[in-house]
């Protein structure tokens, strides 16, 4: 891969490496990108064959011009990253059904190398990506004595935090784990667990209903059970629409 800063050493390059793509700026010095396709379509008999071309600007009104000049794309900046990679799939594509050569990068390089690449050449920045959400909490493990409950987090009524511990009530009673409420909320599925007080958690398919006291607190009752649970204001809206 090379990278040129104006049309004539870009006109070098590329009958240098006889690359299967290049990108082209519509504005560069010395030749401009539509200029440069004229070159490079006047020395299609030469050994190198002609690039596909895609065009690279921040005007649209080029397009005409450039498809004219039998570009294989015309991306606008800002390029989108999606964008780039429709074009890039097309390109590997075309490649692949034209001749057995490489692809548009090594072989080596996976998809998001290359994207990645194209990108930095194109002077786009390149987002880091966020990294995959992990998997809902699925077990908990609670002491009991000198034993360990396994507990799956689908037995779970709701979760109450207590001093040093958290307590986790299921259908046959409580047990306690050291795992802070705050560090569980992060780890629990949200459409199925609902955190309605700073110290509570409830797992909504558990939760009757609310009501109302006399104090003007709403209350949440479980399925099942005699308790009520108390509802913050600050977590309120999350029965708005029940």
């Amino acid at each position: 891969m090379g990278r040129a800063a104006n049309g004539l050493d870009a006109l070098r390059l590329i009958d240098e490496l006889a690359p299967d793509v290049a990108f082209l700026d519509i504005q560069m010095p010395g030749l401009n990108g539509l200029q440069l396709a004229e070159r490079l379509a006047a020395d299609a008999a030469g050994a190198s064959g002609v690039p596909r071309v895609v065009f690279t600007t921040a005007h649209e009104h080029y397009a005409l011009q450039a498809f004219e000049h039998a570009a294989f794309d015309y991306l606008l900046k800002p390029i989108r990253r999606e964008r780039l990679e429709r074009t890039v799939g097309r390109l590997q594509e075309a490649l692949a059904a034209s001749a057995p050569a490489p692809a548009v990068m090594p072989a080596a390089a996976s998809t998001t190398e290359a994207l990645a690449g194209l990108l930095r050449q194109l002077g786009v920045a390149v987002p880091v990506p966020s990294p995959a959400p992990a998997a809902p909490l699925q077990w908990i493990r609670a002491a009991q004595g000198q034993e360990t409950r396994l507990i799956a987090v689908d037995e779970v009524i709701y979760f109450q935090s207590n001093d040093k511990y958290t307590s986790v009530f299921i259908q046959d009673g409580e047990h306690l784990i050291r795992t802070p409420l705050r560090q569980l909320r992060e780890q629990l599925d949200p459409q199925h667990f609902w955190q309605i007080h700073r110290g509570v958690i409830v797992a909504a398919r558990h939760v009757a209903g609310t009501r109302t006291d006399f104090r003007g607190r709403m209350l949440v009752k479980l399925k099942g059970r005699p308790e009520e649970l108390v509802v913050s204001r600050n977590f309120a809206d999350v029965f708005k629409q029940m």
